[in-house]
């Protein structure tokens, strides 16, 4: 009998629990079929892909076992990732009893799978996607990176359709903010991407190991905060095409955007929506902006975005050549040295985890937000798409996309790590994405 602290099984469990709590107790049951962000899914999608997603992927596809429902296999099988609300248009969903039902069953058949394959693994059928646990580990991360998406959408919803879940407390505004300041990282290589055959798992767009030659530069020792954007609001930032790629001026100037999505002015004061209500602007917070509202202020310091391999040299790197698996040393991921794993909803002030820094004293690298860089989402060289997710990556290699690197407050522990890429549109406002400069 497979015993209830397997780790495939607990995991699952786990991320299914946080799943349902999502859709239980914290996303309104009259929102289901809302779009708070235009350009997505309902809430209904999400509900019925995370349980289609494990099934095509391990039950159908990797057992080659009957699935449950194919029409909603069909329908819940891919999201989407339009630039615009009217790209596509989305199908009638089902009712959520109908849903419920499926997910139910669906539940049961990935428990089944699971345990087959904690159990009884010899029998297993030869397939690529169970090579290495593959597929297993794709629905485990899978769930998990849709619980930061579906916590975007909350996030949007008005502030009194929102309830905190119990033992969370409100955010943490704090006080001022740390006076900026940079540092100068040596010239040096730094490797990005793992190797194959020495990561437990990894996505396909984080192999293989890439080693590049990073020529010395400034970084930020703290991401740039609300008081520090709020100095380009108010020195008319967005007014200013200088400072902006010509495409992302003409949307500010089309949408008349004027500060961060994520900023309301009312009564003369500046208010930020946080996760579950709207706070007076947290100066300390750092500010949460598109791409191309970090590229353009930026440029109105006469600096740059980090390329991918200089935030990893900045984040990994030592000053005697070496590298950290994390910022602060090797081993497992250690929430007591940033804002992520869930331990909170919103960000912290961006001098909150000293003992987080690099071997380069750059802070509040993982967590608090992702990182935006200046780098197109590419294939390393060697690139091969996963057999058990073979479009993954490959539909967002466009040069729309740009690479994140970090973690967000609510980045699952299981997806902090060193090779991990993240990436958005450009001017994608929902993300909960920080950012730094860099000198050259």
């Amino acid at each position: 009998m497979v015993r209830a602290t397997d780790p495939w099984l607990r995991s699952w469990r786990d991320g299914r629990a946080f799943t349902r709590l999502l859709f239980d107790r914290l996303i309104p049951e009259d929102a289901w079929l809302e779009r708070p962000i235009p350009v997505r899914h309902p809430f209904a999608f999400y509900e019925g892909h995370l349980a289609a997603f494990g099934v095509n992927t391990l039950v159908k596809n990797a057992l080659g076992r009957s699935g449950v429902d194919p029409v909603l296999e069909r329908l819940f099988e891919r999201g989407i990732d339009p630039e615009n609300a009217g790209e596509k248009s989305a199908p009638g969903w089902p009712a959520r009893e109908c849903v419920a039902a499926y997910v139910r069953a669906a539940d049961a058949a990935l428990e089944a799978a699971l345990t087959f394959l904690t159990t009884v693994a010899h029998d297993a059928p030869d397939s690529p996607l169970l090579e290495r646990n593959e597929a297993v580990f794709t629905v485990l991360e899978h769930e998990l990176m849709h619980h930061e998406t579906l916590l975007y959408m909350l996030r949007e919803l008005p502030a009194e359709r929102k309830r905190r879940p119990s033992g969370f407390g409100p955010p943490e505004i704090g006080g001022a903010p740390p006076l900026p300041r940079s540092v100068a990282i040596p010239a040096a290589r730094a490797t990005l991407g793992a190797d194959r055959e020495a990561a437990a798992f990894g996505w396909d767009n984080e192999f293989p190991r890439t080693v590049r030659d990073v020529p010395a530069f400034s970084i930020d020792v703290f991401p740039v905060t609300n008081a520090d954007f709020l100095e380009f609001v108010n020195a008319g930032g967005y007014r200013e095409p200088s400072f902006w790629r010509g495409q992302d001026f003409a949307r500010v100037r089309g949408e008349a955007i004027a500060h961060p999505h994520a900023w309301t002015r009312r009564q003369g004061r500046w208010w930020c929506r946080a996760q579950f209500e709207d706070v007076p602007l947290p100066p300390a917070w750092p500010v949460w902006v598109t791409q191309a509202e970090a590229s353009a202020y930026a440029r109105y310091r006469n600096r740059s975005l980090p390329t991918e391999a200089e935030w990893h040299r900045a984040a990994f790197g030592r000053p005697d050549g070496g590298e950290n698996e994390l910022p602060w040393g090797d081993g497992a991921p250690d929430p007591s040295r940033g804002n992520f794993g869930v331990a909170r909803f919103d960000p912290l002030p961006v001098d909150s985890f000293p003992s987080g820094a690099s071997a380069f004293g750059v802070q509040d690298l993982v967590g608090n937000g992702w990182e935006w860089t200046e780098s197109a989402f590419l294939p390393f060289p060697g690139f091969r798409p996963m057999a058990s997710y073979p479009v993954y990556s490959t539909d967002f290699f466009d040069g729309d996309h740009a690479v994140l690197k970090g973690a967000s407050p609510v980045t699952a522990l299981r997806l902090v790590r060193r090779s991990y890429r993240n990436w958005f549109r450009t001017r994608y406002p929902y993300v909960f994405a920080k950012f730094r400069t860099v000198g050259r």
